[in-house]
């Protein structure tokens, strides 16, 4: 008896979870990142939802299939040779070799270093920079022409969002400095808030910009876009520790801490100036989501408090600062919820980590510091690049449609057919 209860273990150890591709690989972690994976990109057409509630009802559609296409054109883009850029050989700390190129040698072994294949790592990492693009459309929604937002938005994954991906996760001189991004403050939401900043300089402002009526044509489709991104940043964030563990739920909790407390500072904040607004709420929890990004995994919980309050100060007053300044149009404030919401999450990573790593608070000033260099370096980058794309797709193909097009609507004039026919 003793020894067939031996050769049973033996057997059901044999065809345990993993087995078939090496014993190192972790059934439960597996199945946790491929979950986090779907998340994230329930996030996306979340994006499109929330974008698409806050622009003018001739423009709601078109609004909503940037995400969809961004979906495809992305997901082409990482699996032919954007994971290679970013996840590739290092080459000098500035960006990974060629030698993935078509997922070549990206297979269902272990991903070294790592209890989960190396296909699970890198349709996880996909969603990042699938999303990551889907973010900056909100800057220049209601006058893009699309032929050249494919192009842009191509062309800013490989240049900006691969290269900065490598800096801090694939290897390069940010990661090698010991900048802490736990799942995207650096790489996802400065990168794309700054850029949104710069293509929304160089496209110009919408007509009747300042002076027009451009009120949010469906909240509840915003509202319902919010909870999509709520509900989907658990994977985000929680499904970036890459295992399904302590640090994990430590994320988990913290990322739906600050958005909280995000989502009820904005509340009293638009209380107090007016009424305590839907718009101003879902607003805050993507503000609070945002900056809690960098550090969910490095903080605990009661820090996730004050990190999703001042997000929501900052973000709130900034949208009121940029608007008022009407030299910029950043159509549904990318920049204030996302640049410098995750600009505060990342320095905050610096003052309040101590779980894996120390900050200002735990000790290690000097963390603090590699955080500000971090900051100062992906803004500049992100600018820089991204005002320089858009100006080299506008020379060529023009970015903006035609001012008949604008003023009858992009749903009509760009795709044919609206919304609300």
């Amino acid at each position: 008896m003793r020894e067939l209860c031996s050769l049973l273990l033996l057997l059901i150890s044999l065809i345990g979870p993993g087995a078939a591709q090496g014993s190192q690989i972790n059934g439960a972690d597996n199945a946790w990142v491929l979950i986090s994976a779907a998340l994230v990109l329930l996030m996306i057409p979340g994006v499109g939802f929330f974008y698409g509630g806050m622009v003018r009802k001739k423009n709601a559609i078109s609004t909503i299939i940037l995400s969809f296409a961004i979906m495809g054109i992305i997901s082409l883009q990482w699996i032919l040779f954007g994971y290679t850029l970013a996840f590739g050989e290092d080459i000098g700390g500035l960006i990974g070799g060629l030698e993935h190129l078509g997922l070549n040698g990206v297979g269902m072994d272990l991903k070294e270093g790592l209890t989960i294949p190396a296909l699970t790592f890198m349709i996880f990492q996909a969603m990042f920079a699938i999303i990551t693009v889907s973010l900056i459309t909100g800057s220049y929604v209601e006058r893009i022409k699309f032929s050249s937002f494919l192009v842009f938005s191509i062309a800013w994954a490989t240049l900006v969002y691969d290269p900065i991906a490598h800096w801090v996760w694939g290897g390069g001189w940010l990661s090698q400095m010991g900048a802490l991004d736990f799942a995207g403050g650096i790489v996802v939401h400065i990168s794309a808030g700054v850029s949104a900043l710069a293509i929304a300089w160089v496209i110009g402002a919408r007509k009747g910009f300042g002076t027009d009526p451009m009120e949010p044509h469906n909240i509840p489709t915003t509202v319902m876009g919010a909870a999509l991104l709520w509900f989907g940043w658990f994977g985000f964030n929680a499904g970036s520790a890459l295992a399904a563990n302590g640090i994990a739920a430590n994320a988990f909790v913290t990322t739906n801490t600050s958005a909280a407390a995000a989502a009820t500072t904005w509340m009293l904040l638009s209380w107090r100036h007016r009424a305590p607004s839907a718009l101003g709420m879902v607003t805050g929890a993507v503000a609070g989501l945002a900056a809690v990004t960098p550090a969910a995994g490095f903080v605990t919980p009661l820090a996730a408090i004050p990190i999703g309050i001042v997000a929501a100060i900052v973000g709130y007053y900034a949208i009121i600062i940029v608007r008022g300044s009407k030299s910029v149009d950043d159509s549904l404030d990318v920049l204030a919820c996302h640049g410098i919401g995750s600009t505060w999450g990342v320095l905050a990573t610096g003052i309040f980590a101590s779980i894996g790593s120390a900050g200002l608070l735990a000790g290690n000033p000097h963390q603090l510091l590699v955080q500000a260099v971090a900051v100062a370096v992906t803004w500049s980058y992100s600018f820089a690049m991204t005002y320089g794309l858009a100006r080299a797709v506008d020379a060529f193909m023009g970015l903006r449609v035609r001012d008949e097009e604008e003023a009858v609507g992009l749903d009509i004039s760009q795709h044919g057919e609206g919304a609300y026919m």
